[in-house]
């Protein structure tokens, strides 16, 4: 790019909102992946803030009329490499884009731009007694718009399910610069195919989304956490299943392996109080009243006890939820430094126990170890890779390749959660066959046809 790239670009948004500088541009260049596996950003990549949709569409148009690319940028809290510009292009950070414009508690929908946080919608909703939003992808810094084209997850997929269950409409800018307004606050549109629910979920390579309509949901008022410490983790796999089957459906079942639980906690200067078991579960209940909470636990005490349960722990009170919640939630500080690469696959809720068990074996075979961490009432499993000697070990493309096979083994997906991005793409052709990637190769050219939405994303040619 050059100077009159910049100019222009600073007429449509301002100065002081272009940023070209390294030392300025080094905090855009990111996400979350660990440092030996995301792909190396081109650092001559400009950052751009636009301050709404139409400086959006402004901006995409010029690029798209001088042939550069174009990479969007939410909260940086990606797992993928997704928001990394890999070649030479404009960085359009959202930040800019953070104002709720309506909450519609008629229609019980929310009105927002992309760059809205989970934390400004959940603290906005604070004030709107009795309306709830569900997901929760573990980082309240996440963007509405980046939540939107990853398709967000997290622990509570099991009763609310993914993000675009929860996203009734959307406002995008197409690679051209127009701006489409698709969906709207309607509970049914079946007029034409549905490109809203194409778009999402398309890391950010078919269009840029600039506002989200989402459906909200009345609050639940009843909490507590149980914790089911158990012997055998068969067990424990046959408790969640029956569990589900009762009709009593937790807001989150989560599984870690107990070094991590009790690493975690000392970690944090907290003592993990389940001191028997292999295996613990952290069940956590969501009701609308005590009698219905008192049920559900009642519910799932009984059926862990039936599973061979040590005494189950619960917690009501909510800092002790909470207390609970940061082990759970913080173990991923209590490993980095000890891990290379990290993995979510996905298999059916029933296939579980073999596969854990499998990839366990798997470790074991090359000499190593890793981290299991499960929303494991929903299917999708966290593992990852060790160093060895501070290294990234010389079999890791081997080794990945084998856990991908148990995953196609057991009828699963190689990321139930944080998506292909960059660093997957390779990976991708090895669940898809030829024809469904020219199918997508297809459906990309047709939003963008000179490839300038984030390349080298999802898809290759």
């Amino acid at each position: 790019m050059t100077e009159k790239d910049y100019d222009a670009l600073r007429t449509i948004v301002g100065r002081d909102f272009v940023l070209v500088n390294r030392e300025q541009t080094a905090a855009y260049m990111y996400d979350e992946v660990e440092p030996e596996f995301r792909p190396p950003a081109n650092i001559d990549s400009i950052v751009v803030k636009p301050s709404d949709t139409d400086e959006v569409s402004e901006i995409v148009r010029y690029a798209y009329e001088h042939d550069i690319p174009i990479v969007v940028r939410g909260g940086g809290t990606g797992l993928a490499g997704g928001c990394t510009p890999v070649v030479e292009s404009i960085v359009i950070s959202m930040e800019r884009l953070n104002h709720i414009f309506e909450i519609d508690e008629k229609n019980m929908m929310a009105v927002l731009e992309c760059g809205v946080t989970l934390m400004q919608l959940l603290e906005e909703l604070e004030k709107h007694e009795g309306l709830g939003f569900p997901v929760h992808p573990g980082d309240e810094g996440a963007q509405m718009g980046g939540m939107a084209v990853t398709n967000a997850g997290g622990a509570r997929a099991v009763r609310h399910g993914v993000m675009r269950k929860h996203i009734m409409g959307i406002e995008a800018v197409l690679p051209n610069g127009e701006i489409l307004q698709l969906g709207g606050k309607l509970v049914k549109n079946n007029a034409g195919y549905n490109l809203c629910q194409l778009i999402l979920g398309s890391e950010g390579t078919l269009a840029i989304v600039t506002k989200v309509i989402l459906k909200l949901y009345p609050k639940e008022k009843c909490s507590c956490t149980i914790i089911a410490p158990f012997e055998d983790f068969g067990d424990a796999c046959n408790a969640v299943t029956d569990i589900l089957h009762s009709g009593t459906i937790p807001l989150a079942v989560e599984y870690m392996d107990k070094k991590l639980f009790t690493g975690t906690a000392e970690m944090l200067g907290l003592k993990w109080q389940a001191e028997k078991g292999n295996s613990d579960l952290m069940i956590i209940l969501s009701e609308k009243t005590e009698d219905r909470m008192f049920e559900a636990v009642e519910t799932v005490q009984n059926i862990c006890e039936k599973h061979n349960c040590y005494e189950t722990l619960i917690a009501e009170k909510k800092s002790e939820q909470d207390e609970l919640l940061k082990i759970r939630s913080e173990h991923y500080s209590y490993i980095v430094d000890s891990i290379c690469d990290s993995f979510d696959y996905a298999v059916p809720v029933s296939e579980i126990p073999n596969f854990i068990a499998d990839l366990k074996h798997l470790a074991e075979e090359y000499h190593t170890g890793n981290n299991i961490v499960a929303h494991i009432a929903d299917g999708n499993v966290h593992g990852d890779m060790w160093y060895v000697d501070g290294k990234v070990p010389v079999y890791a493309e081997e080794y990945k390749k084998r856990m991908y096979d148990l995953v196609f083994h057991y009828g699963g997906t190689i990321t139930g959660e944080h998506g292909i991005g960059k660093i997957r793409v390779d990976d991708l052709k090895l669940q898809k066959n030829e024809t469904e990637l020219n199918l997508m190769r297809g459906i990309k050219k047709v939003f963008d046809p000179k490839g300038i939405l984030n390349p080298g994303t999802v898809i290759n040619g």
